[in-house]
């Protein structure tokens, strides 16, 4: 470990130096223009990462696999054609949905298309069972074409929406759902995204420093070592994506420009505070930087290592969406720590004093580094510790405890601005069809061989089974029933019933509670451990024979899994690693037990002080299950951040002072840079709530409400009592090192 700070420390010192940090900067944009030159942007790979597991093992996935494979289609995702008109649709409305579904039989219609259901075919008797109750709503089942491009798809739907129009039906309102439709309008979502992040993000980190530092210098250079690493990173992610490295996910690009912009931010904020005080004392800016920048590539290199640890960690999950966050985010990790060990630091050495302008800091004039308020605030600290401590700690349970009362949801499309054409689709099917009919359950009874000569004996176990099932509580209808004239063969088993291979049978479930909801998901579950027990009483043998659900639900059941697994296994290994990492820097397991339980309460505590907002604020019932996930490995990795430097700088103090007395100035000399350093993460998280998916913007919030109180009070005041409070009684002048293994 002393060769590698030892190392460190000598490229922090090259770029700190004047001919080192020209060339530096020199590498940096050379290196950012070859690959904006040669190397396609990660946008042009990026995907939306479906929800499923890595290893596509699950249950409901095995399921849909044997299902494909036993009924074959050409047919992709499918489309929900919704047509509405509020008090009934009217005898010409529907002459132009018969119009429109001839042209959906024809050549002219998109080529995306795979099949329609012909509803103009169709006799005025069945035609009217297709209508809801109160005639109001119309669905057409529209199939795409396999692994049709969403940008296709999305060209699709834009043609079906204007051969519409030209057919004069501007008065009925006609929306497209389904699994297609939600996948192209997820696409749509993202399509500018990442662009009104940038800018926005830009535009409040500028403004913030200029406001802080009043220095539009200050202000406008970690913008620029900002977007010079992100020319970087964009570019390396394209060629990962371009040679399938890894998958390149749509949703973890928004995310790593805000970590991006957030990280580069911080580390110079951390390096001019220093290198501002060392200016008043070293002639030459270059000697001021190397004085600045070393003690600092300790502690940077340590808040990257944790950062990284914690994106690493994603690796070990199962669920698509974690896992695939993990490549981009530690290559994004990497090279920004890279650039805060050197771009950053040659950057202000370039510049010099007159980076500070106007006010230029000048040679032996007075230190304003400390910051009124937290001197007395570490006044109160050292005086006070028990007490604050204690107090700080009730406060911060009662608010963790909310955490157990969090309702997660697992209905995506609610995430989706309320205008979009898929939720407003899917809003008025839920309003006017029984709601299990909008993601019906497919029950598959599978067998390696089912002889010809026993499909009577196969049928009459099938109808015990579906009487079993129908019998469950949640469980609405089963379709189609099951008859004794077709046990008895008097009529033939319907379409589809049977498999081409003769081995599968399926019939669907049509569940009492909206598919989406929790109700539904315990039914399912319910139906997957009994399973064999039904087969069994069925008549069936548990041992040839399988049964399988296949449908939302049963995928949400498998979900719920995944994220509760991955969710413990995160948990675990960060904090685990978090404490090894912290171990090797502090040599106190001590101290590193201490910062880690602070901010695992200051997340828990965020969280649940956030659905209290959420709740009863905001009139949310639940927010997504990704939430309590995305917030735990960033607001850890980056939450930790703080304490570190707060630690390196009492570190730093206790080698000439009592360690009382360290964590005194350690708070009173990192507190303004720190806070200013937390505002800014805050609200760069808080950029999100510009995004179209609440999801995303719900994130950020409980972010910017879980930084500013880590900041403010876990690393300004709940840390610093902890660490005087257990260890009072020692009033010794120090090698900080020694006594701390202690």
């Amino acid at each position: 470990m002393k060769r590698i700070m030892k190392s460190l420390k000598k490229i922090v010192q090259f770029s700190s130096s004047k001919k080192g940090a020209k060339w530096v900067i020199f590498f940096w944009i050379v290196f950012m223009i070859l690959l904006s030159f040669t190397a396609p942007s990660s946008k042009e790979y990026a995907s939306n990462s479906s929800e499923s597991s890595i290893s596509g093992k699950m249950p409901s996935e095995i399921a849909q696999d044997l299902y494909e494979e036993e009924y074959p289609s050409d047919d992709g995702l499918t489309a929900l054609l919704v047509f509405h008109r509020e008090g009934g649709l009217k005898v010409e409305d529907r002459e132009k949905i018969t119009s429109f579904s001839e042209w959906l039989t024809t050549d002219d219609k998109p080529e995306a298309f795979s099949s329609v259901l012909p509803f103009h075919q169709f006799n005025e008797s069945i035609q009217n069972q297709m209508f809801s109750k109160d005639q109001s709503t119309l669905i057409i089942n529209a199939s795409l074409k396999e692994n049709i491009d969403s940008d296709v798809a999305n060209q699709a739907f834009d043609s079906l929406r204007n051969q519409f129009t030209r057919m004069g039906a501007t008065d009925i309102q006609f929306e497209i759902t389904g699994p297609a439709g939600i996948s192209a309008d997820t696409v749509t979502l993202f399509k500018n995204a990442d662009f009104v992040l940038m800018i926005t993000t830009i535009l409040l980190i500028f403004f913030l420093l200029m406001v802080i530092y009043r220095s539009p210098i200050i202000a406008i250079i970690p913008v620029i070592i900002a977007l010079i690493a992100y020319g970087v990173i964009d570019r390396i992610l394209g060629i990962a994506g371009k040679w399938d490295w890894f998958t390149v996910d749509s949703a973890s690009i928004s995310i790593m420009l805000v970590l991006l912009f957030a990280v580069i931010t911080d580390y110079s904020l951390f390096i001019f505070s220093r290198y501002r005080s060392e200016l008043k004392k070293y002639p030459s800016h270059y000697e001021a930087m190397h004085h600045a920048a070393t003690p600092l590539a300790e502690p940077i290199f340590f808040s990257g290592g944790t950062i990284l640890m914690a994106m690493l960690t994603l690796f070990f999950t199962v669920f698509k969406p974690y896992n695939h966050f993990a490549p981009v985010f530690a290559v994004a990790v990497i090279l920004i720590l890279l650039a805060g060990l050197t771009l950053i630091p040659s950057m202000f050495a370039l510049f010099g004093r007159k980076a500070f302008w106007p006010f230029i800091p000048q040679m032996d004039a007075a230190d304003t580094n400390k910051h009124p308020f937290w001197e007395k605030a570490s006044q109160l600290i050292v005086t006070y510790p028990k007490r604050m401590a204690v107090l700080l700690l009730i406060i911060f349970g009662l608010s963790a405890y909310q955490f157990s009362t969090i309702s997660p949801s697992y209905n995506l499309l609610k995430s989706f601005p309320e205008d979009l054409s898929s939720r407003v689709g899917f809003e008025i099917l839920e309003e006017n069809y029984p709601a299990g009919q909008l993601a019906p359950l497919t029950v598959l009874v599978h067998q390696d061989q089912i002889a010809t000569n026993n499909v009577a004996e196969n049928v009459a176990s099938l109808q015990a089974l579906a009487k079993s099932i129908e019998e469950t509580e949640g469980i609405s209808t089963i379709s189609p029933s099951i008859t004794d004239e077709m046990v008895s063969a008097q009529v033939s088993l319907p379409k589809g019933f049977q498999s081409d291979s003769l081995n599968s049978f399926s019939f669907q479930i049509i569940l009492d509670d909206h598919p989406y909801e929790q109700s539904s998901m315990d039914t399912v579950e319910s139906l997957l451990q009994q399973k064999d027990e039904l087969m069994k009483n069925a008549g069936f043998d548990s041992e040839e024979t399988q049964l399988y659900l296949i449908g939302q639900t049963a995928k949400l059941v498998d979900i719920q899994s995944m994220n509760q697994r991955d969710t413990i296994v995160l948990i675990t290994l960060v904090t685990l690693l978090l404490i090894g990492l912290l171990s090797i820097q502090t040599k106190s397991f001590k101290l590193a037990f201490l910062m880690v339980a602070t901010i695992l309460l200051s997340y828990f505590a965020s969280l649940g002080f956030s659905w209290l907002i959420f709740k009863y604020l905001l009139g949310l019932d639940a927010i997504s299950y990704r939430i309590p996930v995305y917030t735990f490995v960033f607001m850890v990795a980056l939450g930790i951040d703080y304490n570190i430097m707060l630690l390196a700088r009492i570190k730093e103090r206790a080698k000439e002072v009592e360690w009382i007395q360290a964590v005194k100035e350690g708070v009173t000399l990192t507190g303004g840079v720190i806070s200013s350093a937390g505002v800014i993460l805050a609200a760069t998280f808080a950029v999100l709530i510009t995004q179209p998916l609440q999801e995303l913007y719900l994130f950020g919030m409980t972010m910017a409400i879980g930084i500013l109180l880590d900041t403010f009070v876990v690393r300004g005041f709940l840390l610093p009592t902890l660490l005087v409070w257990t260890t009072k009684k020692r009033k010794i002048t120090f090698n900080c090192e020694d006594t701390l293994k202690k």
